[in-house]
């Protein structure tokens, strides 16, 4: 019967970090619903922003094929795209 509370002891030791990992994920898991709401509300979220970045980015994957497909250095080669 001596191993008894030894037992119990041993089971709120290890109980703790478990409860303190629960509470810490609970507390970041809300911040990161409002991190999202905040993201989705910012100016930069519209269609046409998005248009426009999908297109620049659609420039510079251009870029980057025909700089793979050459041997010319093509950093030195005015771009277009660049504003």
């Amino acid at each position: 019967m001596a191993a008894d509370p030894r037992w119990a002891l041993a089971l709120v030791r290890g109980a703790i970090p478990v409860a303190l990992g629960l509470l810490l994920w609970v507390a970041v898991a809300g911040g990161e619903q409002d991190r999202l709401k905040t993201l989705k509300a910012q100016p930069e979220a519209n269609p046409a922003s998005l248009a426009e970045r999908r297109r620049h980015n659609e420039l510079i994957m251009a870029a980057l094929r025909q700089a793979a497909e050459t041997d010319e250095n093509v950093a030195r080669r005015p771009v277009p795209w660049r504003k």
